[in-house]
């Protein structure tokens, strides 16, 4: 796991996003949201991520302590993701971020194609 300098971060937004900030990041902890998933599941889920990009923010996520990654003992082996409890504490962020992008696409008049199944109250 990452170890972070009390001093490295100069207000709260930093922080975040140097947790969940990066290209797909919010993505992967968003569908890790309801269940565990397979590589193939996010890759299928993230279909403008290259295979390197998807393994790198999987390895970030996975560093700083928000995912657990467990190889699968199978042939062939296949690895299988899921939030950890810190992983877990960012769901409130990532609901506030489908919901204030939901009402940016509706002013759009723009149904977003993926699932944004976040309840209000």
């Amino acid at each position: 796991m990452i170890t972070y300098d009390k001093t490295q971060f100069n207000c709260p937004v930093e922080a975040t996003l140097s947790l969940i900030g990066g290209k797909y990041k919010p993505l992967i902890l968003w569908h890790l949201t309801e269940k565990p998933l397979h590589y193939m599941e996010l890759q299928r889920l993230i279909p403008k991520a290259t295979p390197k990009m998807l393994s790198q923010q999987l390895h970030d996520l996975e560093n700083c302590g928000m995912i657990y990654r467990e190889v699968l003992p199978e042939k062939p082996p296949r690895t299988l993701y899921s939030l950890t409890e810190f992983g877990k504490s960012s769901i409130p962020v990532l609901e506030a971020m489908c919901n204030w992008g939901t009402e940016f696409l509706q002013s759009l008049d723009v149904t977003p194609p993926c699932r944004a199944t976040v309840q209000n109250g």
